[in-house]
Parts: structure tokens; C-alpha cells; sequence
């Protein structure tokens, strides 16, 4: 099916990769050493201590693994360089991670590299990051490749050894506070600054305090960038992106911005003149391509006029009625919620009994775990929930961008068709996919496990109905100005969080008193994870 799609994200995704992004939250798992890669345990000056807690599958922990190597072999023995990594031990000796066993795996390869090899196990984890999505396979190959010795990394990974290198940093992460990939200490002090490699150059080097290693004199001064933030100040939920600007200069540290209002002169003609639809807009000029950051945003970034506009999944449409200010903002006549382009907001919608909403990104971590919650509740309480699941995407001009990518977009459209024409059969369908995973598994497997009309769900995803399905109903979490994966409404009013059963029926119980309420939910639908959220 030819539908294209340019890859959004939400204001935190790349800026707050340790939430949610693009997210990811969890417990913390690793080893720290002692010795540093490229520099050696004979050092004797003064050292920077750095420590990261990262997941060995999370694109955002594989991305400053890559971005700090090359600094740790300028800097040598003078960084005290330590990776951890996120997971929850659930046992003695077993081990839970959002991304799976194979993540979990790929934790203590890396592990046993850095406990025999701490001068050059970055070799291996860099050339592991190269194709994460085979993590661990791939772990046998890049040791190889390092000059590593492959058996006795393998007997480490084989044995007791591994899975005590694992348990020992959980409890040193533990101690730290440790949670999001990824979590970055720089002589113990929380690090909010940028993730390229001169970022992290120019961090270690001001934080010597006598002689700084001979690295430090030839850093390059940060390329100038140009942005205009274009916001509205009638929008009270748009003011948090005020706060993205500060972190867009740990992204960019030449960034210079300049703040618009749309309802200044200056603010109507660009937003006209850039073709901008929603608000807030943070607006690039060229040089970004220039830029030290420009790599890890280029594929959030798409052209707008002569901009380049960053997709932040925002929703404030500043044309449209303002559904809470008793003003006719429109002029039609029509004030607040009598007018049409309010039925979606909050404010506006009537309470429904029973009723129980969850948005997610279909391959989104902790949306699979919102699924698994539904049905658990649905289990539980039966037909006293009247579900409704919906997507959160965005429309543009070629089809859709989801935060996953293309095959995200693709998993929604075909959970809309068999919703469409196997009502039946879809909870279990949903459930199906989210404990098993969506990218490269085939959802025939699924579908025939529960006898999806497959032939008329495949005419539906190849045809026009499967993106006329996703069109209609992503403007409901568009509408709402939902852009987590899960997000819960009960009875049509009431905003809520939670990846668990227990604590979405918790929410659900407080505006609906059914029975089944008082009966605890299955612990399978309980994940023994933190709650968090793609964004």
C-alpha cells in the first residue's frame, strides 16, 4: 500500500528523550567500571567521572553510546566512564526490560565485554548499536570484529556471571534514581546537556579542575542556528513550550530564538506566509543542516515555506474557536462549545457512562502495555466497559507520520480494518499484537489465530478504506491534543495514565461503580515496569 509518511514526535520525544519520546522509563541494570575505554588503568591524573544508564535496544541510550565514543578514545584514562544498564530484576537471576528477553541479553553481552575488556568493550557496544534491532544476535560478531575473545565473553553470557554483572548495577542504578534511557551523571551531577560528540567534549573538558587533557584546546566553536518559536498566548497548554527552547540549546549550542506571538502583526504574516497550521511551530532557518545537532533531529525536521519546521505533534489551531473564553472567537456566531470545531475538546464533551477510552501508537512500548491492561479489564468487568481504542498519528500531504515510523502507520490501519470487519474478533486481535510485537512479525499470525476476516481486512489496508479509517479517527486524539501512547478517558470526561490493569480499572471504578470493581485484576496484566509513555 502506497501511503507514505514524514516521522513526527511530541515536544519531549528528542528534546526529553529519557521520558518517553522516542520517551523510554524503566528500572536500571549494569556494571560500572573502573578502567576506561581507549584509556587505560595506569592513568594517574585527574579524571571526569561520566555515567550513563541506557537500554542496549533504545534508540536514544544506542545514539549517545555512539556520540560519547569517539570522546572517550581522544580522553582516554582521563573520563571515569561507566555504563548501566535499565532493567528490572523480577527474581534472583531474571530479568524484565521494555524492549524484551532480547534486550535483557543484549544488557549482559555488553556487560561481560566491559568486565574482561574495559579498554575496548565501547568497540563491541558501537558496532551492536549499528544494527540494534539485532541485539543479541549480533553481539558474537561485533567481539569478533573488536578482537575480542569471543569464548570468554560467551562463557560470562552463558553463565551465573552475566546475570550477577546485572543484578549488581541494578542496585547500584537503584541507589541513583535511575529510570529513563538515557539517565546521564557527569561527576555525579545530573547532565541536561546536549548529546552530540562536542557536547559531550566540551562538558568533560569544563569539568576538569586543574590541567585539562590536550583534547580540550581544539574544540570547535557551535555553528550559529536560527529559530523562531511561533506560539499563541491564549493557548495555556502551548506555554510549556517555552521550556523546549532551553533544551533545544543542549541540542543546538548556537541556537539564537527569536519568540513570536501569533496574535502580534509580525506572528499572523508568518504564520500565513509559512503555510504553518498548528501551534506551537518551532521554525529552522537552513543552517540547521549546519548544525552540531542536526543529525539527531534531520528526520523530525520538514519543510515549511523557506523553514524548516520541527514536527512536535502540536494541535492549537489558532483560527479555530477557543472553546473556554466566552468569546466568539470565529465570528460566527457561535461561542465556545455551540461552536462545531469544539464537539472534540474536553470541555465540551458529555459524560458517558461505562465508557473507556485508550489512545496508542500501535508499536509503541508502553501502548502494547496499555492494551494488555484493557484486557484485563475487559476481562474483568465484562460488558460493564464499553472500550474504544483509537490511534495517535498525524495526516500530511503524502498520507501519515507516526513516531515508529511507516510500519506503525500500516499496524493502525490494519487494527482499523479488523475492527472494521472482524468486531469480534479485535480485542483479541490488539492483545495478540502487543504481547508479541509489531515490527517484523506478520499480523496474518494473529489474524488467523483468531479468525480475522484476513482477505477483507487485506483489501481494506491496500484499498482507500484502511487510510479513510485512520484519517477519521486519529482526529479524535488530535481534537483532544493527545499525543502519549496510552492516554485513558473514562466516561468521555476524565484524562488519566497507567500501563497496568490494576490502576486503569482503579481510574475506571472511581467514575463508575460496577460489579466486578472490587475484584482484583490478573497479575499478567500488571507489568512489573514503571509507568511511562511514548510522546
Amino acid at each position: 500500500m502506497k501511503k507514505m509518511f514524514k516521522r513526527g514526535i511530541s515536544l519531549n520525544d528528542i528534546l526529553v528523550p529519557a521520558v518517553l519520546i522516542i520517551v523510554i522509563i524503566g528500572l536500571v541494570s549494569a556494571y560500572s567500571l573502573v578502567k576506561m575505554p581507549g584509556g587505560g588503568s595506569d592513568y594517574d591524573g585527574e579524571q571526569v567521572k561520566l555515567d550513563f544508564y541506557v537500554m542496549s535496544q533504545c534508540p536514544y541510550g544506542t545514539q549517545v553510546e555512539d556520540a560519547v565514543k569517539p570522546v572517550l578514545d581522544q580522553l582516554g584514562g582521563a573520563v571515569d566512564f561507566n555504563l548501566e544498564f535499565i532493567v528490572t530484576e523480577t527474581a534472583p537471576g531474571q530479568f524484565q526490560s521494555l524492549h524484551g528477553t532480547p534486550e535483557v541479553l543484549g544488557n549482559i553481552a555488553q556487560l561481560c565485554a566491559a568486565e574482561y575488556y574495559p579498554d575496548k568493550y565501547m568497540d563491541m557496544v558501537v558496532c551492536m548499536n549499528a544494527n540494534a534491532q539485532a541485539i543479541p544476535g549480533n553481539w558474537n560478531a561485533c567481539a569478533k570484529s573488536s578482537e575480542l575473545d569471543v569464548a570468554k565473553i560467551e562463557a560470562c553470557y552463558d553463565g551465573d556471571e552475566g546475570k550477577e554483572l546485572l543484578s549488581e548495577s541494578a542496585k547500584k542504578a537503584t541507589a541513583v534514581s535511575a529510570r529513563g534511557s538515557p539517565t546521564i551523571f557527569l561527576n555525579d551531577q545530573p547532565y541536561a546537556g546536549g548529546r552530540t560528540e562536542n557536547d559531550f567534549l566540551r562538558a568533560i573538558c569544563n569539568a576538569f579542575e586543574s590541567d585539562k587533557p590536550e583534547a580540550c584546546n581544539d574544540i570547535p566553536e557551535p555553528t550559529k542556528v536560527n529559530l523562531i518559536m511561533l506560539n499563541d498566548k491564549r493557548c495555556a497548554e502551548c506555554q510549556a513550550a517555552t521550556g523546549v527552547v532551553s533544551q533545544l540549546k543542549g541540542i543546538f549550542p548556537g541556537l539564537e530564538v527569536t519568540a513570536l506571538d501569533y496574535m502580534s502583526e509580525e506572528g499572523k504574516e508568518l504564520f500565513e506566509t509559512a503555510g504553518v497550521k498548528v501551534l506551537p511551530a518551532f521554525l529552522f532557518d537552513q543552517a540547521v543542516k549546519e548544525g552540531e545537532g542536526y543529525a539527531a533531529v534531520q528526520q523530525y525536521l520538514v519543510p515549511q515555506g523557506e523553514y524548516l519546521s520541527l514536527m512536535v505533534g502540536a494541535s492549537f489551531d489558532p483560527i479555530k474557536e477557543i472553546c473556554n473564553n466566552e468569546i466568539d472567537d470565529t465570528g460566527n456566531g457561535n461561542i465556545d462549545c455551540d461552536d462545531d470545531s469544539c464537539k472534540e475538546d474536553f470541555v465540551c464533551r458529555e459524560e458517558e457512562k461505562g465508557n473507556l477510552q485508550l489512545f496508542i501508537m500501535s508499536d509503541c512500548p508502553y501502548g502494547r502495555k496499555g492494551v494488555e491492561a484493557l484486557k484485563g479489564v475487559v476481562d474483568n468487568l465484562g460488558d460493564a466497559v464499553d472500550y474504544e481504542v483509537h490511534y495517535i498519528a498525524n495526516e500530511v500531504q503524502d498520507g501519515f507520520d507516526s513516531l515508529h515510523g511507516q510500519y506503525e502507520v500500516d499496524e493502525n490501519i490494519i487494527q482499523l480494518c479488523v475492527k472494521e470487519h472482524s468486531p469480534d474478533a479485535w480485542l483479541d486481535y490488539l492483545y495478540c499484537r502487543s504481547t508479541n510485537g509489531v515490527k517484523g512479525v506478520n499480523w496474518k499470525t494473529c489474524a488467523e489465530e483468531f479468525s480475522v476476516d484476513v482477505t477483507a481486512v487485506e483489501t481494506c489496508f491496500d484499498g482507500e478504506q484502511g487510510a479513510e479509517l485512520l484519517s477519521e479517527d486519529i482526529k479524535i486524539a488530535n481534537g483532544l491534543g493527545i499525543g502519549a501512547s496510552p492516554t485513558w478517558i473514562a466516561n468521555n470526561q476524565n484524562k488519566f495514565s497507567g500501563i497496568d490493569a490494576a490502576t486503569v480499572q482503579t481510574n475506571f471504578c472511581q467514575y463508575n461503580d460496577v460489579e466486578g470493581c472490587d475484584t482484583e485484576v490478573a497479575a499478567s496484566t500488571t507489568p512489573n515496569v514503571p509507568a511511562g509513555a511514548c510522546s
